[in-house]
């Protein structure tokens, strides 16, 4: 199987330790030194219960992966890092990754999902803008000291059963 029909047929899992070799080279090629997640912090990602690490797998490889933090007793999810691994970018896994993300802050009962993006990552603000997400602020010299963080953040939706606990009194 080609790497494209690979990235087409990824399946989507959670994320585990055996993954950290990967994970560490995708920060590497993607993220500047100063935002870099570290071999520590992912694992205790990998095992916190306040975390959703999910992993792109395609036929064995890492292609991308995404990481979600939740507070406890707050209805907001933070997108902490996305990243598609070179090779496996084009084929929708980004956006596939983003959804199932939003699924699993939306099985822990968060309305909100909020991120950052530098303001000079095209490709990732087009992917966030056309999944629904809506610019919040800035953070001015956020990475690297010098360019500006974008902030964003969309409304998750929720189920039916949801809803209607909401309005009903009582309830």
């Amino acid at each position: 199987m080609s790497r494209s029909a690979s990235a087409r047929a990824a399946k989507l899992r959670r994320g585990r330790l055996s993954d950290l070799d990967s994970l560490i080279t995708m920060e590497e090629d993607f993220f500047t030194a100063d935002h870099q997640i570290s071999r520590r912090a992912f694992r205790h990602f990998i095992r916190s219960p306040r975390s959703s690490l999910i992993v792109a797998d395609a036929n064995g490889i890492v292609a991308g992966c995404v990481l979600v933090n939740y507070r406890r007793g707050s209805p907001t999810a933070r997108l902490y890092t996305i990243a598609v691994a070179t090779e496996f970018q084009g084929w929708g896994l980004a956006r596939r990754l983003l959804a199932d993300a939003e699924k699993a802050a939306v099985r822990r009962r968060r309305r909100t999902m909020r991120l950052e993006v530098r303001a000079d990552d095209a490709a990732a603000i087009h992917l966030y803008r056309t999944s629904g997400y809506r610019p919040i602020g800035r953070r001015p010299r956020y990475y690297a000291g010098r360019i500006d963080a974008l902030l964003f953040d969309k409304t998750l939706r929720t189920g039916n059963r949801d809803a209607s606990r909401r309005l009903i009194p009582g309830r």
